[in-house]
């Protein structure tokens, strides 16, 4: 067995040495392209002002299609526009929510004070 190990130690380099060959791999990052598809159906059923909920629904679509399709340039453009509109739509849904509670908040205690004044003198609405 020491005479094997001697053996193994003793062989030095290659005998013929040729063209080294080598192999390169280029993995590329899986991008993540987020699409936005759930913002988008919030969206679409909560806040949809002027349709841009659902417009920006059908961008989230796309954007998951051209995904799924390997274009990554394009399901980013689409997913920017998705994104966008979804901002837009929130923003708007909101202050006009807002303002329609602050309208009503306004408007409506005169009225009731008025059908409370016609109660006390016995003419109802």
């Amino acid at each position: 067995m020491f005479r094997e190990q001697h053996e193994v130690t003793n062989l030095g380099s290659p005998q013929n040495p040729g063209p080294v060959m080598s192999t390169v791999v280029h993995v590329q990052p899986d991008t993540v392209v987020p699409d936005h598809i759930v913002w988008s159906l919030f969206n679409t059923l909560f806040f949809n002002y002027c349709c841009l909920g659902f417009v920006a629904f059908a961008f989230s679509v796309k954007s998951r299609d051209r995904k799924m399709v390997g274009d990554v340039m394009g399901a980013q453009s689409h997913a920017s526009t998705a994104k966008c509109l979804n901002i837009v739509a929130l923003v708007l849904g909101l202050l006009l929510t807002i303002g329609l509670i602050v309208l009503l908040a306004f408007t409506f205690p005169p009225y009731f004070h008025a059908v409370q004044q016609g109660m006390r003198n016995g003419r109802g609405f």
